[in-house]
């Protein structure tokens, strides 16, 4: 998708050629361009033509995130005297508008214009999967609007297209033909309208172009961007990849559909939806810059928060989701994601987040909003979540399409021993168990300080010691010094060395003694690619550069890693992940990707990219951000800001003003 051109807001998302144009798919390489809305494709066709041909395409570059300019020229002559300028705005529809200028003749010109259409109302996991839809595509014309109708056993999507000047009309294009005198301009309108079970979901672009609109949150853009946190550094990169990173987290602010509350998106394009982890990670990530985000996080998915077992779902009473998907697949009950609850750290990290909230923003109130979801979820980590009762999380799909690996490496093969078997489920993977271990000492503190709960906060506090006691024991390989990835359905130690161990750092469950001894092996060069931590170690046998979670550099994981490095007192490594990450953004223009190759850097001297990575995408936009609070040594504590900074020379001067922290402005430096 890198040459693509990309507009966003909300639920919708639309992805063309440069020119603007969407082609029809060759179903032999099916492609996730058209217009998206709420994981369906609403068109996929969409092309101009002037003269019968495609126009000369001269600048294509978006406006900001939600809108696109597109200036273009009749193709097939040297000096066209023809002109095009396309301006497209995302606004839960579209609105387009179309300029034909006759500026370089001095004669009266004839053209004709053309613009094609088409929607086949995929479901956005049937186009990842190559797969066409099974039902009917019917097209109404009336007048100077054409409807696109998709029905299917009672699943109905439609989109309606109104074109403001009135023209040839078809079911498959609209046709204008003109004639410009010489310096003569024409202009028209085109408002593309989502439409879902009969209810169209309200344009918010009318006539007048671009300017007219803002996103669809409870924040602007300019105030997002105005009421975030002003950063002073000396370094460009910095500078520039703390601007990226907080408009990309703006971009992929959505509202689904009953919730009410906006919440990061996971990534485009595929992950557009809602996502627990991610979500969590990414709220985690930004509570310096934009605390709300971890408020609306939290109440959308104490929202969906699960009440009772359900096979199929992977879904448990207490258990927060992991995706919610509102495609057709979905809503007829082919596919579980309504939503789906087959990750089985999201539970654990909705309690992580809680605290930390509260921690920055004294909002005692969504605290005692949430106890209720609060409780649920650590009885969830005290019963099903345990499946076995040993005392740690274990994880296996009961759904038939139910995930096989629910760590957040939730690919099928991501788990494997040193010499590359799979490892057989139930499976126990480490840092989710620091991650449960976190989230009992956090719970604690709330318990003890907001929901008045002594007794429950002891508790906790004494099975997080013991929990802490009983993992250093059973996932040590001191034959290999360095803790297993995961226990598997036979308690064996899955002996692969993979980033895994770093996200222990960041959540305190390591003996101090061997924390400098975990530091040291993801520093190594079997682990340290140079441009960040890689997923699994060189030396093991299901190593490879580009597997999606078996040797890849992830940022959001580096930045956890980074971030625990620094509680355990190491902060030369944490500052150099952090330093490799913002090299490595330099080559994407800023915008970090979900994931790119484990090739040595020394090898290729720039990072290389995986080749369906999500850009841009939530936990690697928050992974600057996260660098920066680890760069900076910020934390709260007794209600105040602490700053402990640990900045490399090569950086020079970095400071934050104007942080948030309890309902007070603080600086940081």
């Amino acid at each position: 998708m890198p040459n693509d051109l990309i507009v966003l807001d909300g639920s919708s998302f639309f992805v063309s050629n440069e020119a603007g144009d969407v082609e029809p798919d060759d179903p032999a390489a099916p492609s996730v361009t058209g217009l998206f809305h709420s994981d369906v494709r609403h068109l996929a066709a969409w092309s101009l033509r002037l003269n019968g041909q495609p126009t000369r395409v001269l600048t294509s570059r978006p406006a900001d995130y939600y809108s696109a300019r597109i200036f273009g020229a009749l193709s097939g002559t040297k000096d066209p005297s023809i002109s095009v300028r396309r301006e497209r705005i995302v606004a839960d529809g579209v609105h387009e508008d179309i300029c034909v200028d006759n500026n370089n003749s001095g004669e009266t010109v004839t053209v004709v214009v053309e613009l094609r259409f088409g929607a086949d109302f995929s479901d956005l996991l049937a186009v990842k999967a190559g797969k066409r839809m099974r039902g009917r595509t019917r097209v109404e014309v009336n007048g100077n609007e054409v409807c696109l109708v998709y029905e299917n056993r009672g699943y109905q999507r439609a989109t309606r297209i109104v074109f403001e000047e009135s023209g040839r009309l078809t079911e498959q294009s609209m046709c204008w033909e003109l004639t410009l005198a010489p310096r003569q301009k024409w202009h028209t309108c085109i408002d593309i309208g989502v439409v879902i079970d009969g209810h169209e979901v309200g344009m918010r672009a009318g006539h007048g172009g671009m300017g007219t609109v803002q996103p669809n949150m409870g924040m602007s853009l300019e105030d997002w961007m105005g009421n975030a946190p002003r950063l002073s550094a000396e370094s460009e990169t910095l500078r520039r990849a703390y601007q990226q990173s907080l408009l990309n987290l703006a971009a992929l602010r959505f509202r689904p559909e009953h919730e009410g509350h906006s919440l990061p998106a996971a990534g485009l394009p595929w992950f557009m939806a809602l996502f627990g982890r991610d979500s969590l990670i990414t709220a985690y990530q930004a509570l310096p810059f934009h605390p709300s985000l971890a408020r609306t996080t939290l109440r959308a998915l104490a929202d969906l928060q699960a009440d009772e077992y359900d096979d199929f779902r992977d879904a448990e009473p207490g258990k927060i989701p992991h995706e919610l998907r509102r495609g057709e697949s979905s809503q007829l009950g082919d596919a579980p994601y309504t939503p789906y609850y087959g990750s089985h750290d999201s539970t654990p990290l909705f309690l992580i987040l809680l605290d930390e909230y509260e921690r920055w923003s004294a909002d005692a109130e969504l605290v005692r909003e949430l106890e209720p979801n609060a409780r649920r979820a650590l009885a969830w980590i005290e019963g099903p979540g345990d499946r076995d009762g040993d005392g740690y999380l274990e994880y296996q799909t009961r759904s038939k399409q139910g995930l096989r690996s629910q760590c957040w490496k939730d690919s099928w093969n991501s788990v494997l021993f040193a010499d590359g078997r799979l490892a057989d489920p139930p499976i126990a993977t480490c840092e989710i168990q620091g991650y449960a271990y976190d989230a009992r000492l956090r719970t604690a503190r709330l318990a003890r300080e907001i929901w008045g709960d002594a007794a429950l906060a002891d508790r906790l506090e004494r099975d997080a010691a013991a929990l802490r006691e009983r993992f250093n024991r059973d996932f040590w390989i001191e034959s290999r010094g360095h803790y297993a990835l995961a226990l598997d359905g036979s308690k064996n130690q899955v002996d692969a060395l993979t980033s895994n161990t770093g996200h222990l750092l960041w959540s305190g469950i390591l003996d101090r003694d061997r924390a400098g001894l975990v530091v040291d092996r993801l520093m190594a060069e079997d682990m340290w690619s140079g441009w960040g931590v890689r997923t699994m170690s060189t030396q093991d046998a299901g190593y490879n550069p580009i597997e999606y979670h078996n040797g890849t550099v992830w940022p959001h994981d580096n930045a956890l890693i980074a971030e625990g490095m620094r509680r355990y007192g190491f902060h030369d490594e944490a500052a150099t992940l952090v330093r490799a990450q913002l090299d490595a953004a330099e080559y994407f223009e800023y915008l970090l990707p979900e994931v790119f190759a484990g090739h040595p850097r020394s090898d290729t001297m720039t990072p290389v990219e995986y080749p369906t990575a999500c850009r841009p995408q939530a936990w690697a936009a928050g992974a600057p951000l996260l660098g920066l609070r680890t760069l900076l040594g910020i934390d709260v504590e007794d209600g105040g800001l602490t700053v402990r900074p640990h900045v490399p020379p090569e950086l020079g001067r970095l400071g934050l003003t104007e942080v948030p922290v309890r309902g007070q402005s603080r600086q940081a430096t």
